[in-house]
């Protein structure tokens, strides 16, 4: 017997009461779809459907079943209710049903005790609160953010010292067997002494601190240190391998770990970019930020909510505008951003010529024994860090002015600005770091003998692994200055004067992005660096914890959020793919020093071999057989074509779910807005129904009123509507 509701969808005759709702759109469309198909094969069709609505009915109300009952959608008498019946039911359970009922509880409760301590114990949990309540998610997005980053660089200091300093620590305390790297050159095994062997003056000090030079260059912060090959105890360790694993591990993790973070946030992008109409929605309707407290801040997050729907409203009037272009408007125009393109890959490469120009004369001042004054020889050293500094402050300005005679929308200004930003501060350290690799791997005789220019870089690793730290310094040495000397200064003026400039120029604004793209140029640095400085990570976890003291501060006492929101669910995925793209940028260099670059052959643990890579096959060699001939297939062809087909298989797989869950969510939204034209169906009947119900009333009480004045007596029948279809 099939049921009344599925007699509305179906075309066997519908009850006189289901009238109107044939008269449905969804009903008329869904006909409409149907009139090829032939009546049998729909009532079979309908039988089957309400088979498996019946299945479904019990499936749904078993997996209610399983559900706490405080998150049953239903009212608190509901719940009541279906706490006793579950209590009655419970009673009658014995056995191995009662046994498994009490687990699944059991272990329920500690999952969510586990995670109230988590949550209880998660880093920094009441100022990111104070911080959401006083400005919003906007700004929350970026101390996550940085709080993210403080864990992974932790996680990448505890996997350096776990497998890399922890065992030279151990050896020098412990009586162990001992291998030290070696090489069999003579005239590449000279490693002059750097520090400083007669007294000194205190600035000499202060220079090696923040360069790292002098008395900090042979200790465990540079990768010249660890010149051990094995350790030899109960077991042998291969301390050259455990390097370069650990090196690779801290790649893959920051990998997984970011993309995994930035899963959610991509989905969440796509479902808002995917429909304007949904976007215009989302704020009117879900717009408000029910965490703010502040007054200001909700009439910060107001303005912000009215600026993006003129932002949004500005981009229709532009899309309908670039659509309307003539022939001759779309020529000019392209001829327009070709040329500002070309004058911004001019301002670039300027830029990096600049960038190589100080590197290569800051790299030549160094190797002179001659000295100098102590805040000229400190900014010889940090010459390369001052002019990429110089270099991502200027740029951000002339791509902000550029940007504005090009028209383009507004969202699509602030992303290819960001973009731009982005490449220019992650390719200054590619410029960096191949202009030091060019004064490594030159040397004035025609061929090097030791593979690399040993006489001016004899340990070139720690010498890279130096201009990281300087980088590193010098970074939170500019965010500290900025902060103290710049944020704090404007605050007093524009808080105690009145004057009409002062007010034009008003308070700092917390911009998000640059703020970001700060914090990933320093981890950009830092995953290039901690091969040849294990210990910037801990250097990095505690610059970012004294970062985000110090932009908290200066949030709450100087800046006020930006007049330009960014939203946090487009933000989140932002800064992932911004972070992702430094992830990438940093693996190249690290990769290529790994596997072509000539390792020094005075320090370090790669002393014995022609480059760092070569530790894997010789490692391989002294397996046993069987996990020997097991790595040996793992890298053949053979297995990296089948390998290839598995994977190409199963992408395609994954790209044809893809394209069923997108037919799916486009069935729901027609499904979605059949019944949007199916309530508004319902409601001009209703309008109807009811003009209907007030013009009878007022002709019974005319007509009653007539036969009142008439002597008569009546009894008013009663109205009775039915609605007709």
């Amino acid at each position: 017997m099939m049921d009344e509701p599925d007699a509305v969808f179906w075309d066997r005759p519908a009850p006189v009461g289901n009238l109107l709702l044939d008269q449905l759109p969804s009903y008329q469309s869904l006909l409409y779809r149907r009139k090829s198909s032939t009546r049998r094969r729909g009532s079979g069709r309908s039988r089957q459907l309400s088979i498996r609505s019946g299945k479904w009915e019990e499936q749904t109300h078993s997996g209610e079943e399983l559900r706490p009952v405080r998150e049953l959608p239903k009212s608190m008498q509901d719940k009541r209710r279906e706490k006793q019946q579950r209590l009655q039911q419970g009673g009658t359970v014995t056995g191995w049903g009662l046994w498994r009922l009490n687990v699944h509880r059991s272990l329920k409760r500690v999952k969510e005790d586990g995670v109230d301590l988590l949550s209880a114990l998660q880093l920094w949990r009441t100022d990111i609160h104070l911080i959401e309540g006083m400005f919003g998610t906007g700004i929350l997005s970026y101390f996550s953010f940085l709080r993210f980053l403080v864990l992974l660089n932790f996680i990448m200091f505890l996997l350096m010292f776990v497998f890399v300093m922890l065992p030279v620590i151990l050896t020098s305390h412990t009586s162990h067997n001992i291998t030290y790297s070696s090489t069999n050159v003579s005239e590449c095994s000279v490693y002059p002494p750097t520090s400083h062997q007669s007294l000194v003056a205190f600035h000499e000090h202060i220079t090696d601190l923040l360069s790292g030079t002098g008395f900090l260059e042979r200790t465990y912060l540079f990768y010249g240190y660890y010149n051990l090959e094995f350790i030899h105890s109960h077991f042998t360790y291969n301390l050259p391998l455990a390097y370069l694993l650990a090196t690779i591990s801290y790649l893959l993790l920051s990998l997984v770990w970011i993309v995994k973070r930035s899963a959610s946030g991509f989905k969440r992008k796509l479902i808002q970019d995917e429909d304007r109409f949904q976007s215009f929605c989302n704020k009117i309707f879900a717009g408000w930020d029910f965490c703010i407290t502040n007054e200001n801040a909700a009439r910060l997050k107001r303005s912000s909510l009215l600026y993006e729907m003129k932002t949004d409203l500005e981009e229709e009037r532009i899309k309908r505008r670039m659509a309307n272009r003539t022939r001759s408007e779309r020529c000019r125009i392209y001829a327009l951003r070709a040329a500002l393109n070309l004058f911004v890959m001019a301002v670039l490469v300027t830029c990096f010529y600049c960038i190589y120009v100080a590197t290569v004369f800051s790299q030549r001042k160094q190797v002179e024994a001659e000295k100098s004054a102590f805040l000229q020889e400190l900014v010889v050293e940090y010459l390369p860090s001052i002019v990429i500094t110089l270099a991502n402050f200027i740029t951000p300005l002339i791509f902000s002015l550029i940007i504005t005679f090009e028209d383009y929308s507004p969202a699509f200004e602030i992303r290819f600005t960001l973009m731009r930003c982005v490449f220019m501060r992650l390719a200054s350290i590619g410029v960096l770091l191949f202009s030091l690799w060019v004064q490594i791997t030159f040397c004035e005789s025609q061929e090097c003998l030791c593979g690399y220019n040993h006489k001016t870089y004899p340990c070139w690793e720690t010498h890279v692994g130096q201009e990281m730290y300087k980088l590193v310094i010098f970074d939170f040495l500019i965010i500290v200055a900025v902060t103290v000397f710049v944020e704090f200064p404007r605050k007093i003026i524009v808080s105690h004067c009145d004057h009409g400039l002062v007010r034009w120029w008003g308070q700092q604004e917390f911009a998000v992005p640059q703020n970001v793209l700060e914090i990933v140029y320093g981890q950009t640095i830092c995953w290039i660096g901690t091969f040849y400085c294990p210990l910037l990570p801990a250097i990095n976890t505690v610059k970012y914890v004294l970062v985000f003291y110090i932009k908290k501060v200066s949030l709450v006492t100087n800046c006020r959020p930006a007049t330009r929101p960014f939203r946090a669910s487009s933000s989140h995925f932002f800064f992932l793919v911004v972070l992702l793209i430094g992830l990438a940028l940093a693996s190249v260099p690290v990769t290529v020093s790994i596997a072509e670059i000539q390792a020094s052959r005075v320090c370090g643990p790669f002393v014995s071999y022609s480059t760092s890579w070569q530790v894997v096959p010789r490692g391989i060699t002294q397996l046993p057989l069987g996990l020997r001939s097991f790595l040996l297939a793992l890298a053949s062809e053979a297995f990296a074509v089948s390998f290839f087909v598995i994977t190409c298989l199963g992408m395609f797989y994954v790209i044809a779910l893809a394209g069923a869950h997108k037919r799916v969510i486009e069935q729901l939204r027609d499904q979605l807005a059949m019944e949007g034209r199916d309530k508004r169906f319902l409601i001009q009947k209703l309008y109807q129904a009811q003009q209907a119900t007030y013009g009878r009333s007022a002709d019974a009480k005319g007509l009653r009123r007539n036969r009142a004045h008439a002597g008569l007596c009546l009894v008013e029948p009663s109205v009775v509507l039915e609605t007709q279809a």
